[in-house]
């Protein structure tokens, strides 16, 4: 039996003003491809379906769309909420497709939902755990649950698993292997401290946890318990990490053979560095597709006039300019405005450090004269 594992697809995404929906419309179109190609008995769809818990209208079709295709091509659907879901919305409907063979567990009811399949090796138990949090789990287990790692335990705990078949867990949680972090992106949403660590232990009954919440493609702890990534880059935290999707194909009980099976966006995300007259060269821009969404960090040492409009000129999804050099350098050396006792400065020696951080040199004789005209301005109007 094989299952595709999907998660994190942020449907309605904007990243840096810019809409993610033709990628996404782009990127599910070919997992459609790859379900066709493939062929699994069931998708698995690990939570964050949804970038917001209030999607727009465009989104809502979007996934709509998706769904509909999986069921039309006989292809079961399990999927759980994760933590950028509104579960009550995400549940609306979920009766009515599960007669179509779509299964949603947007809301934590107390229990593990549970779902059955089976094969010549017998059957396979798929348990759908939403994304919970110990606010969600105390009102079922009291202060047993007043963490996340207690929360998961209890909500694990209320199903009695036959460790002797094949058992399935799809979930969205963060979850570490004895304390050892996964690899993260700037684009997800960690409680600080790591209060919301789930340690792998908790899924030892399962065969396979398809886990949804971090962006980049990986394993925690063994290889059965897999973080299926994001179809798309959605920082350039993550411009580095190749996308894919996750097949799991089932033999006997315990045998699994796990593919990653690489995904192709319409538009790429990466960085490029330089001096401005070495980015928009002809050259350099031959080196890669000028479509991609573009972060620049520019190394030039002076100001450069409208930096984002020519470089916009030769990559059109120019999504963020940064500067890098030495004066940038002072500036994160010396963050704060203003050194010593304030109180004991004037406004004008507090501007002209403020000044001399961000600009590398001291203010002009003139504006100095000028700011000095508008400070005393002030000053008597005040005492008027």
């Amino acid at each position: 039996m094989k299952f595709l594992h999907l998660a994190d697809l942020h449907i309605g995404k904007r990243v840096n003003e810019f809409s993610m929906l033709d990628d996404q419309r782009y990127i599910l179109r070919q997992i459609l491809n790859i379900a066709e190609r493939t062929r699994p008995d069931a998708v698995l769809l690990a939570g964050d379906l949804y970038d917001r818990s209030v999607p727009p209208g465009e989104a809502v079709g979007l996934l709509d769309d998706f769904l509909t295709e999986l069921s039309s091509r006989s292809m079961a659907v399990f999927a759980v909420s994760g933590n950028h879901d509104s579960p009550e919305r995400l549940q609306f409907g979920s009766r009515i497709m599960q007669k179509n063979g779509v299964t949603i567990a947007g809301v934590f009811r107390g229990r593990l939902e549970e779902a059955d399949l089976s094969d010549r090796f017998g059957p396979i138990h798929i348990y759908l755990l939403p994304f919970i949090k110990p606010a969600t789990a105390t009102p079922f287990f009291g202060e047993k649950a007043d963490t996340y790692e207690k929360a998961v335990r209890c909500a694990v705990g209320t199903q009695k698993i036959n460790m002797a078949e094949r058992n399935v867990l799809v979930a969205h949680q963060f979850v570490t292997a004895l304390g050892s972090e996964p690899e993260r992106c700037d684009s997800e949403t960690i409680s600080v401290g790591g209060a919301d660590e789930v340690d792998v232990s908790n899924f030892d009954a399962f065969d396979y946890v398809a886990l949804g919440h971090l962006h980049g493609p990986q394993r925690v702890g063994r290889p059965n318990v897999r973080y299926a990534g994001s179809p798309l880059k959605y920082s350039f935290s993550e411009a580095r990490q190749k996308k894919s999707v996750t097949l799991v194909e089932f033999g006997e009980k315990g045998k699994a053979e796990i593919t990653q099976i690489p995904l192709s966006p319409l538009h790429d995300m990466r960085e490029i560095r330089g001096p401005i007259e070495e980015l928009t060269s002809p050259a350099v821009a031959a080196l890669g597709d000028t479509q991609d969404y573009i972060r620049a960090v520019l190394t030039d040492g002076h100001e450069i006039s409208d930096a984002a409009g020519r470089l916009r000129a030769v990559y059109p999804n120019l999504m963020r300019v940064d500067f890098e050099n030495a004066r940038t350098a002072a500036q994160e050396h010396s963050r704060t405005a203003a050194s010593g006792d304030v109180s004991r400065r004037s406004p004008l020696e507090l501007f002209e450090e403020f000044y001399r951080n961000q600009a590398g040199s001291e203010l002009p004789a003139d504006e100095q004269r000028e700011l000095e005209n508008v400070i005393r301005t002030a000053q008597e109007e005040e005492t008027t």
